[in-house]
Parts: C-alpha cells; structure tokens; sequence
C-alpha cells in the first residue's frame, strides 16, 4: 500500500521539488519562471479546461450533492480560520479574512488534477472538472464579499461587484471554462486541426505548471507569522477534506468514487491564489506566503494520509 501511494504522488512533488531545486541553482531565472507560469496559466489551463467541460456530460457531473459537500465544507473552513484568525490572533477583520482566504481556495487544478488522476484514473477526473468550473468563481465571490463587508476602507457595492465581474471576466482559466460550455450546450463542433492543437497545448499544462510552481515557492519563506500559517495549512490540508468526506458520507450518501475525488481534491494545499488575493487587498500577504510553502510541504505527507484513508 505505501509503496503504491508512493507511486502515486512521488511523480507530482518530484517535479515541484525540480523546478524549486532548477530556481535555487540559478538554472532558471525569475523572469523564465514568470514566462513558464504565465504560459500555464494563461494558454495550457484554459485549453484543458475548455477541453474537459466542453467534453463533459453536464447532466451527470454537477451533482447538487457534490456540490453541497465540497463548498459548504470550503466555507466552513474559511469561517473557522476567520474565526481563529479573529480570536486567535487578534487580527483585524481584513487582514482576518485574507489570512482565512487560504484555508478556502485548494489547489484544485495545479495538484488536484495530477493526483487525482494517478490515484483514480483519468476517467475519475469528471468530478475534479465540475469541482474546478466553479471553483474560483464561489471562492472570490466568497473572500471578495466578505473583505468588502469588514475592512474599514471598504468600497461602495456597485464598486465591489465591478471588482468580482472584472475578475472573473478577465480570468484566462474562466474564460475557458466559459468557452467550454458554449461548445458543450451549443454542440459545436471544431474543425480537427484547432482541436489538435488545442489537445497539444492542454498536455503540457500539469508538468509545466508544475515545475514552474516549484520555482515560484522559492520565492516564498517562513516567517514570524508560522504558528498563523500553521493553522491555515491544518485547517486547510485536515479540517476541509474532513467536513467534505463527513458531508459525503453522512449527509448526501455520494457514490464512493465521487466523494473520493471531492475529498483528495480538497486536501490540497493553498495554491498562489492565496497570496494573489492577499496582495490586492494588501493585508495578510506573510501569513498568505508562509501558509502556501508550509502547507504544500507538508502535503507531501497528508495527501498520501487520505489516499490511504480513502482506500
């Protein structure tokens, strides 16, 4: 059992430990970085994105049940950090809901897509694209409004939902989700050269990203916030997979393969939104950055602890 649960995250982290190792030797500057992150986030993501839900039969995958399980259990957790941060660590309301912001948004895509496929096979990943088209959109509508409704400098309303639509309008990977389902409702079909080459851009998207995403957490370091982002990893990589398999298992009775992806897929650690959502408020950017290298360090070890459990 331990030497398959190797087999199937060592792939993942050795690749994020390379392209951190290729940043650390000089191998590979900053700006190469930012070129290979931008490459993956802007043009591969979107294209396997567009591919998977434009694939995807929608009546099946977005199952309300599903839906309920992983992101009442996402805003559960972003509350009890919220909470904790509050009480805690006596942070003020804003700065409080952008260091809770990383026990909300998983690593869904980056990590979820490449371990859950090698635990449960590609055809498995159906849950992962339901999972990830609304992803993004509920976790900022969710971090955006309550920032708004507690920092002191807050914006006025029609402000606030400029600032959501704008970011949702001018995100690459929605815009591919959304081209995805026009393609899917629409029943279009592409000519056979576009989709070749949109299929070709689509597999280079998970070892680029990440490799790139290895280099990118050497930017990042452990600081004086630690024992804060030790709480949001634990609540991040533990508390939220839990709720989603107690949610699952005790409340909607999901089949066992679907509740097995919603739950590795929420055990995934803080991804760059975290620190991205951070820098545009301008508040809790140390604890944003400490929780993202500690908590996906430290995946290394819970991921391979719930694909047993799961098992």
């Amino acid at each position: 059992m331990i030497a398959a649960i190797l087999d199937i995250i060592a792939p993942v982290f050795l690749l994020i430990a390379a392209g951190a190792g290729a940043a650390r030797l000089g191998w590979l500057s900053q700006s190469a970085i930012d070129g290979m992150m931008g490459f993956a986030l802007k043009f591969a993501a979107p294209s396997l994105l567009f591919l998977s839900v434009s694939r995807l039969d929608i009546s099946s995958a977005f199952q309300w049940p599903l839906m309920a399980s992983f992101y009442i259990a996402a805003t559960g957790s972003f509350l009890l950090a919220l909470l904790l941060a509050r009480t805690l660590f006596k942070r003020r309301p804003g700065e409080a809901v952008a260091v809770a912001f990383g026990a909300l948004f998983s690593n869904s895509l980056i990590l979820g897509f490449p371990i859950s496929e090698r635990a449960y096979g590609a055809e498995s990943l159906v849950t992962n694209v339901a999972l990830v088209s609304i992803h993004a959109p509920f976790c900022y509508l969710l971090g955006i409004t309550a920032m708004e409704l507690s920092r002191a400098d807050k914006q006025a309303f029609h402000q606030t939902a400029r600032t959501i639509l704008k970011m949702m309008f001018r995100n690459p990977l929605m815009i591919g989700i959304a081209l995805g389902f026009v393609v899917n409702l629409s029943s279009l079909t592409l000519p056979a050269p576009a989709l070749s080459a949109i299929e070709m851009l689509a597999r280079t998207t998970l070892p680029v990203a990440l490799f790139g995403i290895g280099g990118v957490l050497t930017r990042y370091s452990l600081g004086a916030s630690l024992p804060q982002a030790g709480m949001v990893s634990a609540l991040s990589l533990l508390v939220h997979p839990l709720l989603v398999y107690l949610l699952a298992t005790r409340v909607f009775s999901l089949e066992p393969q679907v509740m097995r992806n919603a739950v590795l897929t929420a055990a995934m650690a803080p991804g760059a939104n975290a620190f991205l959502f951070a820098s545009m408020y301008g508040r809790g950017k140390g604890v944003a950055a400490s929780a993202i290298i500690l908590a996906t360090s430290a995946s290394v070890f819970t991921i391979a602890g719930w694909i047993w459990f799961l098992a």
